[in-house]
């Protein structure tokens, strides 16, 4: 691994080299050997002085593949310090989808200047796009795409295929239209490459296509090409009419980004508008607020049920041990059945309730299995340590109701909030955990006051 590393080292140093000397042949001979990651990498490190000289020794199209894996921030300082002509090229040798996803993200770009400066059919396809709802099938899908007639032979698509392959994003599916521009089916190039010459398109296509509705939100298209394991998934309108197609690369990008927001809602601090990708700390911490307000006073709550219990704890200090150990295994379990729950609700939107509800009994069960083996240990743990047979009866019995309460709590919620129309993921980690510290502090103490005089 370390003389992978570097060789790699050398490699790039060569390319410094011939970059320096200004060195195009060379440059580019090692350059464009390298795979996109690699020469975005290698770009990335260059002193911005440098990077102002790339449109001497790339084309724009080569360039597009670099400009690609850039993070917003990047490609906004390649647009202010690259030649106007070169940048409008670039944009026009970029994916549309691509074009979109960076015009509606960066704030520092004029969207409408990059537009004018794109070639007009190109700037049409992505304004298309830039119409559809975001976060749905049609703001992410491309329009490059490889279409044929139903009514050609393996010949004729073939000999147009060499033509055409370069403007599309990808050549492993051919989408079949009829005359007015349905989708009727799916030739694969594999098929294509094995069918005899004079073999007409519709007797050789697959024609129980899979596809998605334009309006479709991206986590359902998501689920559609892992369900069906596909490199890409057609889009249609809702007459069945070709719109364009969503491929794997761009879903594992959704993917990633869904799992961020659910990271983030986790933490209860998801921004109000999941469309505001950058806030300042104000308004940050304006999303913040009200749950750390919400949490605070359910704090004090659980603060009022230990002084509650004040009594209590003093006659029997022994008591106090156990608190930390409920608590932190009530927000435990509770959390992992709000997660349990929360991704059920993303992937059975269209269920029905009873599916959900056998969801939260699996939890629930799930959990009175986890309390009644850590009930176990609590019984066994006490008895060696404190020798106490009440106290480990109020420990193991309060940790069994803990877990039992947690997991019901944890995997309710969520479904109470989506009833209610209300994004189940607000039902947050610090929510959930908070709720099932003063339960479990209740049912704890409740034990220990019935039992005290036997303590």
């Amino acid at each position: 691994m370390q003389s992978i590393q570097i060789n790699k080292d050398r490699y790039y140093d060569d390319i410094y080299k011939a970059f320096d000397n200004d060195d195009r042949e060379t440059f580019r001979e090692l350059f464009l050997r390298l795979h996109e990651r690699d020469q975005h990498e290698l770009f990335h490190l260059l002193y911005p002085e440098k990077k102002k000289k790339i449109a001497q020794f790339l084309s724009a199209k080569e360039f597009a593949e670099i400009f690609e894996w850039m993070a917003v921030e990047d490609k906004e300082a390649v647009i202010n310090n690259l030649p106007p002509v070169y940048i409008a090229e670039v944009f026009n040798n970029l994916a549309n989808d691509d074009v979109v996803e960076f015009l509606t993200q960066s704030q520092a770009t004029d969207a409408e200047k990059i537009l004018d400066m794109m070639d007009q059919d190109e700037r049409k396809r992505v304004q298309e796009l830039m119409s559809y709802a975001q976060e749905t099938a049609g703001s992410i899908m491309t329009k490059e795409y490889i279409a044929i007639q139903d009514s050609q032979t393996a010949e004729a698509v073939l000999d147009r295929l060499p033509t055409i392959a370069d403007e599309a994003e990808t050549i492993y599916y051919l989408y079949v239209l009829n005359e007015d521009g349905q989708l009727v089916g799916v030739l694969s190039l594999r098929d294509l490459l094995l069918a005899q010459e004079d073999e007409i398109v519709r007797n050789i296509m697959f024609k129980n296509v899979t596809s998605v509705r334009i309006d479709m939100d991206q986590e359902e298209v998501a689920h559609v090409i892992r369900d069906y394991d596909l490199l890409a998934v057609p889009v249609v309108s809702h007459d069945g009419r070709m719109q364009g197609i969503v491929t794997v690369d761009d879903i594992m990008d959704i993917i990633e980004e869904e799992a961020n927001e659910d990271f983030i809602e986790f933490a209860a601090i998801r921004p109000s508008d999941s469309e505001e990708k950058r806030l300042n700390p104000i308004q940050a911490t304006k999303h913040r607020i009200p749950w750390i307000l919400i949490l605070l006073i359910l704090g004090l709550l659980s603060g009022g049920v230990i002084s509650y219990f004040e009594e209590t704890l003093e006659s029997v200090v022994i008591l106090a041990t156990f608190i930390p150990m409920i608590m932190g295994t009530a927000g435990n379990i509770g959390t992992q059945s709000l997660a349990v729950a929360i991704n059920n609700l993303s992937g059975n939107k269209d269920e029905d309730g009873k599916k959900m509800l056998t969801v939260v009994r699996k939890e629930v069960v799930g959990g009175a299995i986890i309390g009644l083996f850590l009930a176990l240990i609590l019984v066994a743990l006490s008895l060696i340590i404190y020798q106490n047979t009440v106290l480990a009866m109020i420990v193991s019995v309060a940790i069994f109701l803990t877990t039992i309460l947690s997991s019901t709590v944890g995997s309710v919620i969520p479904l109470l909030f989506e009833e209610i129309n209300i994004d189940p993921a607000v039902a947050s980690g610090p929510f959930i955990t908070t709720i099932n510290d003063i339960a479990s502090l209740l049912i704890y103490f409740s034990l220990a006051v019935s039992f005290l005089e036997h303590l």
